[in-house]
């Protein structure tokens, strides 16, 4: 994990247990005597993640309908903390807005963005009763002059008919969908159950998803290359343009893509949490002339 992640080392289960008492049914020490939780229990990680936010980043109200992803706040405040690492050379920390692409019913990165670093966010989604639910947590945490939310209305796209000429973001947030269909979601969950050593007659994912968070017709891959292109298009209002990639595969054909586009700077961060490792490719379509213009 990012050095700076608070969540390095073990849950305090004792902690999150006095924010959300509700937590503690959920808690036990496995044959490893390691103090735990069912992590293919839907009920018990959507309170543990609830537990994270209200005792370490001050969100007093998370609340979303059970059927939404419940993202792993380790693994996304990592996202945010590993992209503070490239505002570094243009000390850009005071005056950033971001662009979170697909924020789901959570509003999980503007959350969190603004509690460690105080940035703005514009949030999309294709979903508007995932856009209702976000801005009944914003309007809850008192947010609103903070977050600004929304919908995109073709769901063919993913820039297009959300940034506007005006819009100056510091770079863009994504997580991607990773499946195909939900067949292909269904098959994956199961899997992952049986590495859990649980049998459940229909699978349950145990950070739940909606169709629109989890699966887009092309797979992974085909939402990525619509996300370079459209990026391609919008060169100078967004300073990095950023995406999780499940698939390390993709990168190498992202990398020829975004060269074929005209992005002047290629990233790939490598991020790790426990035994699961991922990556963010970031990339940027602005000269050093017209990054001097940004920072002046």
């Amino acid at each position: 994990m990012h050095k700076n992640n608070k969540h390095k080392k073990s849950y305090d289960f004792n902690k999150l247990i006095e924010t959300i008492p509700e937590l503690k049914q959920f808690v036990f020490t496995n044959k490893y005597n390691s103090i735990t939780i069912d992590f293919a229990n839907p009920e018990a990680v959507k309170l543990l993640n609830k537990a994270l936010l209200i005792t370490y980043y001050s969100v007093d109200y998370w609340e979303f309908p059970d059927e939404h992803l419940c993202p792993p706040i380790p693994g996304r405040i990592d996202y945010i903390h590993h992209l503070t690492d490239l505002l570094k050379p243009y000390n850009l920390n005071n005056s950033v807005k971001v662009l979170d692409v697909g924020t789901g019913a959570t509003c999980i990165y503007p959350l969190l963005g603004f509690a460690e670093y105080k940035w703005h966010f514009v949030a999309t989604d294709i979903d508007i009763v995932a856009l209702k639910n976000a801005q009944m947590i914003i309007d809850n945490n008192d947010l609103s002059s903070a977050i600004e939310l929304r919908l995109q209305q073709d769901k063919s796209h993913i820039l297009k008919g959300i940034i506007k000429p005006s819009d100056a973001f510091t770079f863009s947030v994504c997580n991607p969908p990773f499946y195909k269909s939900e067949q292909e979601a269904i098959d994956a969950t199961t899997r992952k159950l049986k590495g859990l050593k649980k049998d459940f007659e229909v699978p349950v994912r145990n950070f739940s998803g909606t169709a629109n968070e989890l699966w887009f017709q092309g797979g992974e891959k085909a939402f990525l290359h619509t996300y370079l292109y459209e990026s391609s298009l919008f060169k100078t209002n967004c300073f990095w343009y950023t995406s999780l990639v499940s698939n390390k595969d993709l990168v190498k054909s992202m990398q020829k893509s975004l060269k074929k586009l005209g992005a002047t700077q290629v990233k790939v961060i490598n991020m790790q949490q426990g035994h699961k490792i991922s990556r963010v490719v970031a990339w940027t379509f602005l000269t050093i002339e017209q990054q001097k213009d940004w920072l002046s």
